[in-house]
């Protein structure tokens, strides 16, 4: 399946709707603290919602679940379940992303088969705790051509607190996409911001090189 180069990340349903309306076609259902049974009921219901629009549904931190309920994937935090784990667990058939802040971080999720990696964060942002050192524009321009060095071809995600603006700058250090929360989820038209991100990453597609 292939990796979009928008990925949307959201705690709801209803959020995903909007998202989804604007174009984009990859969302990451994050929940956390929540009860067993609230959780898989808003993985069902995200998860009608992606069906009806032709997007992919990834779950954070939650293999079981999503092996349950069929979803398409898990994304993978580095204090959640390791990805080979996950892989015995879930099979060839679901999409496993996870978590790096480092280039080591990268070897090591990519020794370990992911379909994807988060990179991140790239710059401060409210909606993840226990957030890792940030990286900004020029960690991701060295960590992307240490990764062009080592022949790496996963797909990478740039993410935490990415704006618009950011997105011609970010895709030219050779990262597959971004990954979005607040800058689509919190904005006046939810709707409205999803094109936009959707038709910057169009005019801004590059050769993929990551």
């Amino acid at each position: 399946m292939k990796i979009s180069n928008l990925h949307y990340i959201t705690t709801t349903a209803a959020a995903a709707e909007l998202a989804c309306r604007g174009g984009v076609r990859w969302v990451q259902l994050r929940v956390k603290n929540l009860p067993a049974a609230e959780w898989r009921q808003r993985a069902l219901d995200a998860q009608a919602v992606c069906r009806h629009h032709g997007a992919t549904l990834i779950l954070n931190d939650n293999p079981a679940l999503a092996r349950e309920i069929g979803a398409d994937g898990v994304h993978l935090g580095k204090q959640d379940m390791p990805p080979a784990e996950a892989r015995a667990l879930l099979g060839p058939g679901f999409l496993i992303g996870g978590t790096a802040n480092t280039f080591a971080d990268i070897e090591g999720l990519v020794a370990a088969g992911v379909d994807y990696v988060g990179l991140g964060p790239f710059r401060f942002t409210t909606t993840k705790e226990k957030l890792s050192p940030i990286l900004g524009l020029a960690s991701y321009t060295e960590i992307l051509g240490q990764c062009r060095a080592a022949g790496f071809t996963v797909p990478i995600i740039g993410i935490g607190g990415v704006g618009l603006a950011d997105v011609p700058a970010l895709r030219a250090t050779g990262l597959h996409g971004v990954a979005v929360s607040g800058a689509i989820g919190g904005a006046a038209d939810p709707r409205a911001a999803a094109r936009l991100f959707v038709g910057e990453l169009i005019a801004n597609q590059v050769v993929e090189t990551i």
